[in-house]
C-alpha cells in the first residue's frame, strides 16, 4: 500500500534549492505508488508550485503568511505542524541545509519521531525502504528502516538524482491557513555573505584551496578557474584561519560537506578534519608540491607541482577549450 509523503521546499533567494527536488525524487520511492505533496511556505510561495510539479509531486500545499517571509525555527516549526495535523501524511522529507539541520529535530521531537539525518542513499529492500548515510567522518555507512511512527528525513545535496524535469505536469495547489503564536525570534535584517552566486553545498564543480595558497590574492586563481569551469570556490579549515578566505568557504568537519561532481584541492594537505568534508565527491583532483601529502591517498588524479605553476596552465587549457 502506497503511503503519503511531504516533501518541503526550500526557497532561497524566490527560487527553489535543488535539493528539493533530490528530495521529491527521495520521495516518489519512500511512497511506492503513494501521494507525494509538496510543502511551500513563505509570501508568495504559490509562485513556486509549477517547478514542484514538473519535478514530480503530485499536488501542493502552500502557506503564506508574514511570519514565514524570513525563516524562524518557531514560526516555520508551528506551520509545518499544522500542515501535519491537516494532512496526515506517513512522512515529511527535507534538504539536509542549515535551515532543514535546524528544522528537522524540533519537528521529530514535536512528532516524537525518529530522525534520520544526512541520508546519501536510500534503496527498497523486501518492500522495506533503507535509508543509508555516512557515519564517523564518512569511513562507514549505515542503514536505517523506520518500522512504525512517522518517517522524518533529511536529504544530503547531490546525491539523489532528481527526476527528469516534465513541463507537462501539473496538479492541484491548495492554501492552507495558519495560526503561528508566541515567536521567541523576530529577524530584522538578513545580510548575506556570498561566495561567487553558487552554493557550495550544491555546487557540481569546486575548486578549494589550502595553506599552500599562500595569501587572498592566491584564491583570486582559484576563483579564475572556479568561474571558468561554473563552479564555487571553496577552502580548508587552515587556509580560514590564516585568514586567505571567509569561514563562509570552510569545507570540513566543522565546516560545510559537500559531494560535487568534481573537487579540486589545492594546496591541501589532506588532513583528516577537511576530508571528511569532501571525501565522497565523485572526482578528487589533488594539486600539491608534496608527493607524500595525504591528500593524494583519496584523490583519483595527483599533479605534484607548484600550484602557481600549475593553475595558469590549468586555466589557459580551459579557455581554449572552452573557444574551441
Amino acid at each position: 500500500m502506497g503511503k503519503k509523503i511531504v516533501v518541503f521546499g526550500e526557497i532561497r533567494e524566490s527560487g527553489l534549492r535543488n535539493v528539493s527536488f533530490e528530495a521529491i525524487a527521495a520521495a516518489k520511492k519512500v511512497a511506492d505508488g503513494g501521494e507525494v505533496v509538496g510543502l511551500l511556505l513563505g509570501e508568495r510561495a504559490s509562485s513556486l508550485a509549477t517547478e514542484m510539479f514538473h519535478y514530480g509531486v503530485d499536488r501542493v500545499v502552500t502557506v503564506e503568511h508574514e511570519q514565514l517571509q524570513l525563516y524562524t525555527p518557531d514560526a516555520y516549526s508551528q506551520a509545518i505542524l499544522q500542515v501535519i495535523d491537516a494532512e496526515k501524511p506517513d512522512g515529511l522529507i527535507l534538504g539536509h541545509t542549515a535551515l532543514g539541520k535546524d528544522l528537522a529535530p524540533r519537528l521529530a521531537a514535536k512528532l516524537r519521531a525518529g530522525l534520520i539525518s544526512d541520508v546519501v542513499s536510500l534503496e527498497v529492500v523486501d518492500e522495506m525502504v533503507l535509508f543509508t548515510r555516512p557515519i564517523y567522518a564518512g569511513k562507514a555507512f549505515e542503514k536505517f528502516a523506520v518500522r512504525e511512527g512517522h518517517i522524518l528525513v533529511t536529504i544530503r545535496p547531490n546525491n539523489i538524482t532528481p527526476l527528469e524535469k516534465d513541463v507537462s505536469r501539473s496538479g492541484a495547489v491548495s492554501s492552507m491557513e495558519v495560526d503561528i503564536k508566541s515567536l521567541r525570534m523576530f529577524i530584522k535584517e538578513v545580510v548575506r555573505k556570498t561566495a561567487g552566486g553558487i552554493d557550495l553545498s550544491e555546487a557540481k564543480i569546486i575548486v578549494s584551496g589550502g595553506r599552500g595558497v599562500k595569501s587572498k590574492d592566491g584564491f583570486n586563481q582559484l576563483q579564475e578557474l572556479a568561474n571558468l569551469l561554473g563552479g564555487a570556490v571553496g577552502a580548508s579549515r587552515g587556509a580560514c584561519d590564516a585568514d586567505y578566505c571567509d569561514y563562509s568557504l570552510q569545507i570540513g568537519q566543522t565546516g560545510k560537506v559537500v559531494t560535487p561532481d568534481l573537487y579540486i584541492a589545492c594546496g591541501i594537505s589532506g588532513a583528516i578534519q577537511h576530508v571528511a568534508g569532501m571525501s565522497n565527491s565523485k572526482v578528487i583532483v589533488a594539486i600539491n608540491k608534496d608527493p607524500e601529502a595525504p591528500i593524494f591517498g583519496i584523490a583519483d588524479y595527483g599533479i605534484v607541482g607548484d600550484l602557481f605553476e600549475v593553475l595558469p596552465l590549468l586555466i589557459e587549457e580551459f579557455k581554449s577549450v572552452a573557444v574551441s
